[in-house]
């Protein structure tokens, strides 16, 4: 390993991600090159090679700047989990790889949506170290709050699949929130570094906004389980501290990704909660997800997402639930509130169940060896079937 100057104009030249925003600029001093193996979380200055997908780069600031190659960037590596876009995975050495994500991920693309171009080449040039040539990793500058400290109210937003509408529902309920007096978090507690769900959720009126990269990851894909649900912890404390009331906590991705399930498997995450909003693309989503939520003890709240964009869907839902459906305008009005209040002081019976039929009303009842059972539903969703049922 070689060891070399980082120049101050040099660091401050170069484009700068915003999965790195945490770090200060004045600790960016060499550059470790030679025979290395990346980590999760290390920043890299690399040069843009050849243009694909990502045509910018998100800073710290929100700004996407132009990036043209030649350009110097400084990025992070991480994995990426991204089923509309791209999976990826932190490379062995320094070698030529991909910006896998706007917010700047570097990473080896495994395999991509078919309607994604290839991804944007970007030639390592290094590792970032201090001034002692220590290799800086996202995970030194993460926020270690007093644990226990003043109450906040969680409550936890997921969803069927990326792009269900979770990020828009959990952005509504933060208005809906801050608009009835409260003072509100929004959290993003997984996913790839990116601050366009945080922006959304700040012009929503949140009061403070917080994501992973805040708890030191750059993604969550593959982080070990008790890893995230520390971080996630960490965040939910570190709002409390910060006077909020409320903390409205969206998971990325859906109850298929490994490590969404893994945290909605959390009982000390579960029992802070007050419950748990769902976004469902279609009718059919909202009741298996339901249904494999329920299996996990989660109190669901309402359904909102994609589906109620659609007055059909809507209509299936209700035939198929019975808990309330909002659009995101009603949550933004303070639809949710009341409910959330009483859930949180355990004034209301949790009688929230899907209704008995998963088909809806079938022609001819179902061969006994094909008929869906709540074990499959929960074992399909990614919960453990031993599960049980009562919630």
């Amino acid at each position: 390993m070689t060891i070399v100057e980082l120049t101050e104009k040099r660091a401050l030249m170069a484009k700068r991600a915003f999965t790195t925003r945490r770090v200060p600029a004045g600790d960016m001093m060499t550059l470790l090159r030679g025979d290395l193996a990346p980590q999760t979380g290390d920043l890299v200055l690399a040069a843009v090679q050849e243009i694909g997908k990502h045509r910018k780069i998100e800073k710290p600031t929100g700004r996407r700047a132009l990036m043209m190659p030649g350009d110097e960037i400084i990025v992070s590596y991480g994995n990426r989990y991204a089923p509309d876009q791209f999976e990826a995975l932190v490379p062995d050495d320094l070698s030529v790889c991909d910006l896998v994500a706007g917010g700047g991920i570097a990473s080896n693309e495994v395999c991509r949506h078919d309607r994604m171009i290839e991804p944007t080449r970007i030639a390592p040039i290094g590792l970032i170290g201090d001034g002692q040539g220590q290799r800086l990793n996202l995970s030194r500058y993460a926020i270690r709050p007093t644990r226990g400290g003043k109450p906040i109210t969680p409550i936890l937003v997921a969803g069927t699949a990326m792009n269900s509408g979770k990020t828009f529902s959990a952005a509504s309920l933060v208005r809906g929130l801050t608009s009835s007096g409260y003072r509100v978090a929004g959290i993003k507690s997984t996913g790839t570094g990116s601050g366009g769900d945080l922006w959304q959720m700040k012009d929503m009126g949140a009061d403070l906004v917080l994501d992973f990269t805040d708890a030191g990851f750059a993604s969550t894909y593959k982080i070990p389980a008790e890893k995230i649900e520390a971080g996630v912890l960490d965040l939910i404390d570190h709002a409390a501290n910060a006077d909020c009331q409320f903390a409205v906590v969206e998971i990325a991705d859906g109850l298929q990704h490994e490590e969404t399930a893994t945290l909605l498997r959390s009982e000390r995450l579960r029992q802070r909660s007050a419950g748990l909003l769902f976004a469902a693309y279609d009718s059919m989503g909202a009741r298996a997800g339901v249904e494999a939520l329920l299996l996990a003890h989660h109190k669901v709240l309402a359904v909102s997402g994609q589906l109620t964009r659609s007055p059909l869907a809507i209509r299936e839902a209700m035939a198929a639930l019975d808990c309330p459906i909002y659009t995101p305008l009603e949550l933004q009005a303070g639809a949710l509130v009341g409910r959330i209040d009483a859930a949180w002081r355990g004034d209301e019976p949790w009688r929230t169940r899907p209704k008995v039929e998963l088909i809806a009303r079938p022609t001819r009842p179902l061969p006994r060896e094909v008929a869906p059972g709540p074990c499959a539903t929960a074992r399909t969703f990614g919960f453990r079937p031993e599960v049980s049922a009562s919630a």
